[in-house]
Parts: C-alpha cells; sequence; structure tokens
C-alpha cells in the first residue's frame, strides 16, 4: 500500500489562501509527521494495518489570509476536535478529529470521514468544503488512517451526539492553539521500542498529543503557521496526562475494530 497516495479535490483557487502551502504538496505533511521526535518511518513500516479509517481535519475561518500572523492564519481561524469519553474501552479521554473506521458502502475516505464526524460532532456536509486527502498513515491500533482535510466555508452547529462515545466537542481558536506558551513535546518509554517523543498541544484543559497533535504539529509547520516555540521543553506523557485530568489512556485516538 502506498501510504504517499494523496489527492488535491479543488482548484488551487478553492483552496483559502493560508491553506495552500498544505494542499501545493501534502506530501510534505507525511515527512514531517514520521520525523517527529527523531525518524519514525521505520517504526511505521513495522505496522500492519488491518483495517482503514478516515479522520475530518476541518479547519473553519476566513477565506483569506492575514497579514499579522505567520502563515496568513486569520483570527478566526479555528480547528474541530472531540474528546473520547473516558469510558470507552480504549483511547479512553484522548482528543482527536472526528473520524472512525471504514464501513461498508462508505465512499471511502471522504464518505467515511463526513459519516463519522457527522455522527460524533452533528456537523453537515453544506457548508463544508472539502479540499484534499492526506497522505496515509499507518497507527499502532491497526489502522491505516487517511487524514481528509476540509474547510467550513460555512459552519454550522456541531454539539455531543453520543455521551457513550464522546465527552466533548470543540472548536479551538487555532492562533491560540498555536501560541508558544501551549506547545510542548511529549515522552514515553515503550517497552522493546525507542523512546517515543512527539509534538503535543495544551489548552483548555485538554492535552493534544499522539496522531493528532503529529499532524496538527507538521500541518501548520508545512503551511508555514508556526510561532517560534521552545522545542527543548519535553515532559513525561504520564505527567501531562495527570496534568490535564488523567482521563487519558495510552494509544492514539482512532475508533478500534469491532
Amino acid at each position: 500500500m502506498n501510504r504517499n497516495d494523496s489527492t488535491i479535490l479543488v482548484p488551487r483557487s478553492d483552496v483559502p489562501e493560508w491553506m495552500r502551502a498544505i494542499t501545493d504538496d501534502v506530501s510534505v505533511v507525511n515527512e514531517k509527521v514520521l520525523a517527529r521526535g527523531g525518524d519514525r518511518a521505520r517504526i511505521a513500516d513495522d505496522f500492519v494495518a488491518t483495517r482503514s479509517a478516515a479522520v475530518l481535519v476541518l479547519f473553519g475561518g476566513s477565506f483569506a489570509a492575514a497579514t499579522d500572523h505567520p502563515g496568513g492564519v486569520p483570527a478566526d481561524a479555528d480547528i474541530l476536535l472531540t474528546e473520547r469519553a473516558s469510558t470507552m474501552r480504549t483511547h479512553g479521554g484522548q482528543i482527536a478529529f472526528p473520524g472512525g473506521a471504514r464501513d461498508p458502502g462508505d465512499q471511502y475516505p471522504v464518505g467515511t470521514a463526513m459519516r463519522e464526524a457527522w455522527e460524533e460532532t452533528g456537523v453537515t456536509a453544506d457548508g463544508v468544503d472539502v479540499l484534499a486527502t492526506l497522505p496515509r498513515f499507518p497507527v499502532p491500533s491497526g489502522f491505516e488512517v487517511t487524514p481528509v482535510l476540509a474547510h467550513w466555508s460555512r459552519p454550522t452547529e456541531v454539539r455531543v451526539v453520543d455521551e457513550g462515545e464522546t465527552a466533548r466537542v470543540t472548536r479551538v481558536n487555532l492562533r491560540e492553539l498555536l501560541s508558544p506558551e501551549h506547545r510542548l513535546q511529549v515522552s514515553r518509554e515503550i517497552p522493546g521500542m525507542p523512546t517515543y517523543k512527539g509534538p503535543a498541544f495544551v489548552y483548555d484543559g485538554m492535552l493534544v498529543w499522539g496522531f493528532t497533535g503529529g499532524l496538527l504539529a507538521a500541518i501548520a509547520e508545512t503551511a508555514g503557521w508556526d510561532v517560534p516555540w521552545d522545542r527543548d521543553d519535553v515532559r513525561p506523557l504520564e505527567e501531562m496526562i495527570a496534568a490535564t485530568g488523567g482521563r487519558q489512556v495510552s494509544g492514539f485516538a482512532v475508533e478500534p475494530p469491532r
């Protein structure tokens, strides 16, 4: 399976100005995710994907680029995130993009991402402009995940649809999330594997790390949105989980096989 497969679905002129650096070369996002905290490409190759999944990476905000922030991020730009219910048998309490496993009949990956997002947050396809599919990423839960990049040109109300699966649905201001005081790296010892280290965000009681944090960081770096932050600020993952409420468990927030 070629993990570098990706598709630009709209003309460049239809991509918001501040997001064009992503769609101009989506393979760069893949490279940056696999290079986080050291070269993880070899580790990724060791994972055997048993199922496909897709997540919706949905940015809201003005179409035009701003002049007062790196990469032109508008003041109203935001990202849609969810918090999985702490009672979930895997990945409980983790912050994630809306998304999950491919179902029979899905028009994968866009159909999967949109269906799962609707089931989790109530987001409707009306007003969501799908821009591209990013390269696929393997995660330790056995999935190969395709991120679907989209712009929310006409936002609708979102909410927790099923409290058994989702504890929180939130639109996070992108400039605030990218502020240096909200960024760090987390590390964790994994038996039989190199020490995990990767980018993370701490904001409004949420710890965004793992696949979600790595992908957000890679997109921001690729797009030129980064404000300089202290990459040498590395803290133990367990310490940061405790500091943000201790609801998370190990792993990556993608729906497990059923």
